[in-house]
């Protein structure tokens, strides 16, 4: 069974591997995407019924990931994980990012494998608690 993948990344290269690598491992269907953090949050909120899973960058062309978090802190319906994705996965960062609602926080560099993991979880009803390091 595929789950619905929502993905807020503004670098094109890591946007269209990511989906690929999603695609074949954890059988994520994306269902959009976004490179600023206004398109992120309107989409995610107008769209509620339609994704399953937003993994959402940090640093964006245009505005923070952490706004969207926030954004999304008490819009999102039982189910819907938020994941950040960041090259500035500190544990600062993983603790502030867990504040504002995140269910998982997951270095591009060094975690790609461990989200993989995470998604197939989820996407199995195995997942019980957050995936913050």
């Amino acid at each position: 069974m595929k789950f619905r993948a929502y993905i807020v990344e503004d670098s094109p290269t890591i946007r269209d591997n990511l989906i690929e690598t999603l695609q074949e491992l954890a059988s994520v269907e994306p269902v959009g995407t976004a490179e600023t953090e206004h398109d992120g949050k309107r989409w995610l909120s107008q769209n509620e019924e339609q994704w399953d899973l937003a993994i959402v960058d940090l640093f964006l062309r245009e505005g923070s990931g952490l706004n969207i978090l926030e954004a999304m802190q008490r819009k999102r319906r039982p189910g819907q994980k938020m994941i950040v994705l960041s090259n500035h996965a500190t544990q600062d960062v993983r603790w502030r990012c867990e504040q504002l609602g995140a269910d998982a926080v997951f270095d591009k560099s060094t975690e790609i494998d461990a989200l993989v993991d995470y998604c197939v979880k989820h996407r199995e009803g195995t997942v019980q608690q957050s995936a913050l390091h």
